[in-house]
C-alpha cells in the first residue's frame, strides 16, 4: 500500500494573502502552484504543505505540521528574528526551557519547539538527538520506499 505516494500536510487560513505573506517572509517561500482550488502549495524540504482557505483555521490545538532540521538553535533564532514567539509549555509531559523540549536522552530522542503560524496553525521544530541528519533522511526514505 502507498508504494508509490508522496505525502503533505495540509493547514487551514482564514485569510490566505496573510498566509501567503507569512510563508513568503518566515520561511522565504513562494507557491509553486496556485490553482489547487484557492490554495497555496508549498514545497519545503523533501515534502510540501497546501494551505487552504477555510474559516476553521487555528482551531486545531494540537501540532499540525512539523519541521525536521539539523540544527534547532539555528533556525530557531532565524525565526525570533522574523518576530516568531515560541511556545512554552508547563505540563507533565512536555516542558520547554526557552521554547525548548528536550525528549529522550543523547543516545536517542530529538529537541522540539513550537510556534503559531499566521493563522493559528501549530508548527513544529525538531532535531534529532542521537541519530545524523542523513539517519533521519535515510529513514524517512525507507518509510517512504
Amino acid at each position: 500500500m502507498f508504494e508509490n505516494s508522496v505525502t503533505m500536510a495540509v493547514l487551514a487560513a482564514s485569510d490566505i494573502e496573510r498566509a501567503q505573506r507569512f510563508w513568503h517572509d518566515v520561511f522565504g517561500l513562494d507557491p509553486v502552484q496556485t490553482d489547487t482550488g484557492g490554495g497555496l502549495l508549498y514545497a519545503i524540504g523533501s515534502g510540501a504543505v497546501l494551505v487552504y482557505p477555510s474559516d476553521y483555521a487555528g482551531t486545531n490545538k494540537a501540532t499540525a505540521f512539523s519541521i525536521m532540521t539539523d540544527d534547532l538553535d539555528r533556525d530557531m533564532a532565524a525565526l525570533r528574528e522574523k518576530g516568531v514567539v515560541f511556545h512554552e509549555y508547563d505540563l507533565p509531559e512536555i516542558k520547554t526551557v526557552d521554547g525548548v523540549m528536550v525528549m529522550g536522552d543523547e543516545a536517542g530522542g530529538e529537541r522540539g519547539a513550537w510556534f503559531d503560524d499566521s493563522e493559528g496553525n501549530i508548527i513544529a521544530l525538531a532535531e534529532p538527538v542521537g541519530m545524523s541528519f542523513d539517519e533521519v533522511r535515510a529513514m524517512f526514505s525507507r518509510a517512504s520506499a
